[in-house]
């Protein structure tokens, strides 16, 4: 057996449990991973209440990331072995359980070797969000230095590895935050320009700041309600708008001032990026990491047990939009 956190049945965070289930077996291509940490997303709490339609198997573990240790491997695990350190994401989805669980029984193709120097906690709290923001900026926008890059929220997990990525890449970076401490972090993170998102002149300034450039060149929207009639406005000629949330935004879209710009919209989801994509993307991550130019936002660190109040605290940032986390909230089982 084994502890974990679990739902019966989709709701509220209430209706996570925290208790005994049985350990999983390893089937052709999978392994246990002993679970070191896990990190908290949207899309769990999604999930978790219903929001977004998954085939759930319950007693239904959630959670996307996590790190750890092979504990053991199934029939043709060719890349991994008991002791390798590991981190991934993309599981609780699709029908696979998730991660919140002292082990975690997943297909060798969704994990990847954890760099020597970079903790558990590290690890997951930067595996869901350092793969958006990877597929974000270099498969769909293919940013290039010295261009300027624009991302809300900064000091969040992906608009935080938003500015280390593209940075790492040559570009320059403006973001917005909503204090002077997340504004410190930002900069520590080589954020060129760091705004008050809450300024009444908010986008007189952007103006200021681009005017010698003619514009945003890849505006990557954290955003749930983007504001497209403004981003376009802001943006340089053939310039890439990156979207990645908002299942439910009905934003106005001025056709006329997007096309004459020879603007592209570009929109995608993580999770449907194909093993061998994410891959790729992780390579990368784990590369800059070891050059030191990628560390992960690791902000709140709970106990596994406090799995409920965790998803509570990301939905009242999500959708409260409360402002109160800087960084993932990371859970820790055993603790």
């Amino acid at each position: 057996m084994m502890l974990a956190a679990y739902i019966t049945e989709t709701g509220d965070p209430s209706v996570i449990q925290y208790g005994e289930l049985p350990k999983p077996t390893p089937s052709i291509g999978e392994v246990i991973v002993k679970v070191g940490a896990v990190a908290v997303n949207p899309i769990d709490t999604y999930i978790r209440s219903g929001a977004i339609a998954m085939p759930l198997r319950f007693p239904f573990i959630p959670g996307c990331d996590l790190a750890g240790t092979v504990e053991s491997v199934g029939l043709k695990v060719r890349r991994l072995k008991p002791g390798d350190r590991v981190w991934g994401s993309n599981q609780g989805l699709f029908g696979r359980q998730g991660t919140f669980a002292e082990y975690a029984c997943v297909d060798e193709k969704w994990l990847y070797p954890t760099p020597p120097t970079e903790t558990d906690a590290q690890a997951a709290a930067g595996a869901l969000v350092g793969i958006t923001a990877y597929l974000g900026l270099f498969r769909f926008a293919h940013v290039q230095a010295p261009e300027l890059v624009f991302v809300n929220g900064g000091a969040g997990g992906v608009g935080s590895a938003v500015i280390q990525q593209a940075k790492a890449a040559g570009a320059r970076v403006i973001t917005t935050v909503g204090s002077p401490e997340k504004g410190v972090y930002c900069q520590s993170l080589g954020a060129d320009i760091v705004l008050d998102y809450r300024s009444p002149t908010l986008d007189e300034e952007i103006r200021h700041y681009v005017a010698p450039t003619g514009g945003i060149n890849v505006w990557f929207e954290t955003q749930r309600e983007p504001t497209l009639e403004r981003t376009i406005d802001l943006m340089a000629p053939r310039g890439r708008i990156v979207l990645m949330a908002g299942r439910q935004a009905r934003p106005d879209f001025p056709l006329g001032a997007f096309y004459t710009k020879d603007l592209s919209l570009l929109g995608f989801a993580m999770f449907n990026a194909s093993p061998i994509e994410q891959r790729e993307c992780a390579t990368a991550i784990n590369d800059l990491f070891v050059r030191n130019g990628w560390h992960p936002a690791v902000g709140v660190t709970l106990p596994l047990s406090q799995a409920a109040y965790a998803h509570q605290l990301q939905q009242d940032n999500t959708l409260s939009k409360k402002g109160t986390l800087a960084g993932k909230i990371v859970l820790i089982p055993g603790s």
